[in-house]
């Protein structure tokens, strides 16, 4: 499968605050917060929501191509792409804007608090899909990632109008957009990914049921946190994968992301729903004990040490052929 990745292109900011924040919050100030957390450490990595699944799909041996907008500042991080079997050469540079830099803070209990700089993502409503499907041969998917909110529009309705399968995954922009932009990014996706917060905020601003909108997608993903991810899809029992062992929490950010990249890569191989299900939890487990959502190494022994003692000897059977 030729599957095109977009999304934001970014460089995360990441920061430590020993504390809770909620220890912070004074239940009848919260109109006025004004607040300054002294964090223990900070980390300057690569990220963005497009790299990341990226990333984690050419460590499973996959070829993705990556579709966004960087700044001028993007070459080291194009060649670190490219050396872990990235597309970038859809990639459009802007001549006057950084790259997107996202700053988060996470507390002791994995709770964050974020903020976005656009930068040269404004730039991705200037994509065509159909320059990237014509370099490349055709597009089987594009995944429709948390970017520049008129380029997802834009790469909505491309899809649609083309008649390119499409996976919504609208995650940190379902913030800022309303019923009528969520109802045209979700309806006829072959795939709908979201948390379970996400979840309920989608049925919130458009106003339909779970059904309804399960009646609108081919497959509704939803990511459960430590209980791992459930798979719907009219007249289907809904599948359920629980979450590998984890060896240590140490940095959440990305975790969605190495599950998308991992749930993709298994659907690219043709081994059902229930087996790139695992792969992407097991992912998104190496992800989680790694601070920084692309600095984990992925070896295949070990990779698949783990994935059978989660998943069972079958399982790793019909994955095992397919890890490069």
């Amino acid at each position: 499968m030729r599957i095109a990745v977009t999304g934001s292109i970014a460089t995360d900011h990441l920061m430590t605050f020993p504390g809770r924040f909620a220890d912070q919050l004074v239940a009848d100030q919260l109109h006025t917060v004004s607040l300054s957390f002294l964090v223990d450490n900070l980390d300057v990595r690569r990220g963005g929501v497009g790299p990341n699944i990226c990333f984690g799909m050419g460590q499973l041996g996959g070829s993705p191509i990556l579709v966004g907008a960087a700044g001028y500042d993007f070459d080291e991080y194009r060649g670190w792409l490219d050396r872990h079997g990235v597309d970038t050469a859809s990639v459009r540079i802007s001549e006057v804007l950084h790259t997107a830099r996202f700053v988060c803070t996470t507390d002791k209990d994995h709770n964050q608090i974020g903020s976005f700089y656009t930068g040269a993502m404004s730039e991705a409503r200037l994509i065509e899909l159909k320059a990237v499907a014509d370099r490349v041969g055709g597009l089987d998917l594009v995944l429709i990632g948390a970017d520049d909110p008129e380029a997802m529009l834009r790469h909505t309705e491309e899809c649609k109008t083309r008649g390119i399968p499409f996976a919504a995954d609208f995650s940190q922009q379902i913030a800022r957009m309303d019923g009528d932009e969520i109802r045209t990014l979700l309806d006829g996706a072959t795939y709908l990914f979201s948390n379970e917060y996400e979840k309920g905020l989608i049925e919130s601003k458009t106003g339909w049921t779970d059904a309804e909108i399960l009646d609108r997608v081919g497959h509704r993903v939803t990511t459960l946190g430590s209980r791992g991810v459930r798979i719907e899809r009219v007249g289907d029992t809904p599948i359920e994968v629980g979450c590998p062992e984890e060896t240590a929490k140490v940095d959440p950010t990305g975790v969605g992301d190495a599950f998308r990249a991992g749930f993709l890569t298994g659907l690219s191989w043709g081994v059902g729903l229930e087996r790139a299900a695992q792969v992407g939890c097991m992912l998104a487990t190496l992800v989680i004990e790694t601070l920084g959502t692309q600095e984990y190494t992925l070896r295949r022994a070990h990779f698949m040490e783990r994935f059978t003692k989660a998943y069972g000897e079958d399982a790793a059977a019909e994955v095992q052929s397919h890890l490069h």
